[in-house]
């Protein structure tokens, strides 16, 4: 079984948002990343969606959700604050399960020495190894 960690997709330019960045909606070229992550993930088997609840990551994964019909499970762990440290613990805690992590840049890099880059998926194995990645 296979964790897929996606990165949320785009969201236009952060310096330019003037309200609450957490309700920060993605752009059209993030909800076209996000509907191409529902072909892209076709192969993988999915339980569950797990999601930071910033509006650009929950976003991201609502059409594989809708796809798989299966919901979204907001998590505060996977959050900018929280990702290093209670959203780490809480991807390890999947490793080997069917699931899919929406999170923001960075938790990668942390938890497999590699960057992603907006709307890119990881795939990773029970070891927390990559074992694939690919983007819309």
């Amino acid at each position: 079984m296979a964790l897929l960690l996606i990165r949320h997709a785009s969201a236009g330019d952060r310096d330019l948002w003037t309200g609450d960045d957490r309700i920060r909606p993605l752009d059209e070229r993030g909800r076209k990343q996000a509907d191409g992550l529902v072909e892209l993930a076709a192969d993988y088997e999915l339980e569950r969606i797990l999601s930071s609840p910033a509006m650009r990551c929950v976003q991201t994964v609502e059409p594989l959700a809708n796809a798989r019909r299966l919901s979204i499970e907001e998590s505060p762990a996977l959050s900018e604050e929280l990702m290093n440290t209670d959203g780490l613990e809480l991807v390890h805690s999947l490793l080997g399960a069917p699931v899919a992590v929406c999170c923001h840049g960075g938790l990668s890099v942390v938890l497999a020495g590699v960057g992603q880059k907006k709307a890119q998926t990881l795939v990773l194995d029970e070891d927390g190894r990559v074992t694939e990645q690919f983007r819309p």
